[in-house]
């Protein structure tokens, strides 16, 4: 079992949910969360003001899988959470981390391990 955190940009989570039903992966966890990478900030105005921005918001995916769902579940995300022309990608697209799950329980009925998921 793994755990798979992917961070993307928020105009991007409607395309790869999409992307994940098709690979058959319909159980997620999404937040909203901020983040400061590579893009390092922006710079916004308000009332005439310039403003630096440092963090910038992303959407934060925490997806539960076994083994034989890892590599699509990858796949998956890669390729929807592309913004650059002809899905070659860009700075700020998103990073992903895949950690080993040592054991997942369901609260509602005890059941543990891959079969929880």
């Amino acid at each position: 079992m793994k755990l798979i955190i992917a961070i993307i940009q928020p105009h991007r989570l409607e395309a790869v949910k999409q992307a994940l039903t098709d690979v058959e992966v319909f159980r997620l966890t999404v937040s909203d969360v901020q983040g400061y990478g590579r893009q390092k900030g922006h710079t916004e105005y308000f009332r005439g003001q310039a403003m630096q921005v440092n963090l910038i918001r992303k959407v934060r995916l925490e997806i539960a899988v076994n083994e034989n769902f890892v590599q699509p579940t990858v796949d998956a995300i890669v390729k929807a959470a592309r913004s650059g022309p002809g899905g070659k990608g860009q700075i700020g697209d998103g990073k992903m981390f895949i950690l080993p799950l040592d054991n997942v329980i369901r609260v509602s009925d005890g059941t543990a391990g891959s079969d929880a998921i």
